[in-house]
């Protein structure tokens, strides 16, 4: 199995400006690779510009600048013209299927934060000291960094990447031949309904609370934010005030992000240790949380109709804040490390039919979702709560799937 490790770094003061360098300058080389593109499709001879293209030419672009981008790993500014070529990839592939290209940005240098090394022992090495105790990674230009290595990385180290977040550093691990750590057999099933009221309720009636760790800090969230909107939004140079501004905002939802993942975490692995099959919707939580269309009003030219948004919107960030395609990826690497199984099924009509293992008729109709929470069979009358007749239906489907497959 291919597996990711991801370990905080301890630079010193001299390796924390030496890593911001490595980030300005590949930021650099993505932004005149994606220029040299531009300006060459804007010439009427419409030349297109591949990788290949741009790999050949960054001997010269060493030799040139052998201060700035002759001081870093060949193959880590390989990585990053990669990285535009695939944004390019990506752009082609929206205009094929007909949906919003979003041609590719330049990055600023607070928003590039990720330098990749494609092999280990290729300008970077982990574990670079073997023989101290205190685990280091060495990086081509900023030396041995001391790694907080809170568990033992198991597998070959394919790839190495550092990253910024905030005021903190990481390298990320890309491990394969990891191997599997499968859990004792329980002999449960179980299906899990995912909401927003509850972050899931399952099959035997239990329910999760929803711990909204967005909701919990927005007043704090807006007053940052509000503070942060007195300066100026386009300026060649933040003020100290404006960067504390910055930084204190970013540092709250940083919060949120890892609360929101350790709460992931640990609920995903207390479902894997006690089922052996856990079954839940296939959600579409991009298409689930777009808005509303506008309604333009056909009396009155320019005006629009209430479409519904401002609820919609409210639900959108209820959604997102839930976090249920994280929650759900989660879940499917932890099965697969512990040798379980995740059966995602179709979510159509899942909360309006009378679940026939619950004792009801099988009825599918909408008016059975009575409220968000009650459920009632308009035709045999079976009562219960909305969030358990869905994660019943869910595991009732999922049955079905399993004896397809034998």
């Amino acid at each position: 199995m291919i597996r990711a490790y991801k370990f905080i770094l301890r630079p010193t003061a001299r390796q924390t400006v030496a890593l911001g360098e490595m980030l300005r300058d590949h930021c650099s080389l993505y932004n005149g690779a994606l220029q040299e593109r531009r300006d060459a499709y804007q010439h009427s001879s419409k030349t297109s510009i591949r990788y290949g293209d741009q790999s050949a030419q960054l001997k010269a672009i060493r030799a040139f600048d052998p201060e700035r981008q002759g001081r870093w790993s060949f193959s880590s500014q390989q990585a990053t013209l990669r990285r535009l070529d695939k944004a390019f990839q990506a752009f082609f592939k929206r205009i094929k299927a007909g949906q919003t290209p979003g041609y590719p940005r330049f990055k600023g240098i607070g928003h590039f934060d990720t330098v990749t090394f494609p092999k280990d022992g290729d300008g970077c090495r982990w574990d670079s000291t073997p023989h101290d105790r205190q685990t280091r990674v060495r990086l081509q230009s900023v030396g041995h960094i001391r790694v907080h290595q809170h568990r033992p990385v198991q597998g070959r180290v394919k790839t190495i990447s550092v990253k910024r977040e905030g005021n903190r550093w990481y390298v990320v691990l890309a491990c394969d031949n990891v191997p599997a750590e499968e859990l004792p057999p329980t002999g449960a099933i179980i299906g899990i309904d995912m909401g927003t009221t509850h972050f899931l309720t399952t099959s035997e009636g239990e329910h999760e609370p929803n711990p909204r760790f967005l909701g919990t800090l927005a007043e704090e969230l807006a007053e940052a934010q509000r503070h942060l909107a007195t300066f100026p939004k386009r300026t060649r140079q933040r003020t100290k005030k404006h960067r504390v501004a910055a930084r204190r905002v970013a540092k709250l939802y940083t919060k949120v992000r890892r609360k929101r993942l350790d709460f992931h975490h640990k609920t995903a692995r207390a479902l894997i240790r006690e089922n052996d099959v856990i079954a839940h919707e296939r959600l579409n939580t991009a298409g689930m949380t777009k808005s509303p269309a506008p309604k333009p009003d056909p009396d009155n030219d320019g005006a629009f109709l209430p479409n519904g948004a401002a609820a919609k919107a409210g639900l959108n960030r209820r959604i997102l804040d839930a976090g249920w395609g994280q929650f759900l990826a989660i879940l499917a690497n932890k099965a697969e490390s512990a040798g379980r199984l995740v059966i995602p099924v179709d979510p159509r009509n899942t909360s309006r039919t009378c679940p026939s293992s619950l004792g009801g008729c099988g009825h599918v109709a909408k008016e059975n979702r009575v409220t968000q929470a009650k459920f009632q069979c308009t035709a045999c009358g079976f009562t219960a709560n909305a969030d358990h007749v869905g994660a019943s239906n869910i595991l009732d489907r999922a049955g079905l799937a399993l004896c397809d497959v034998a």
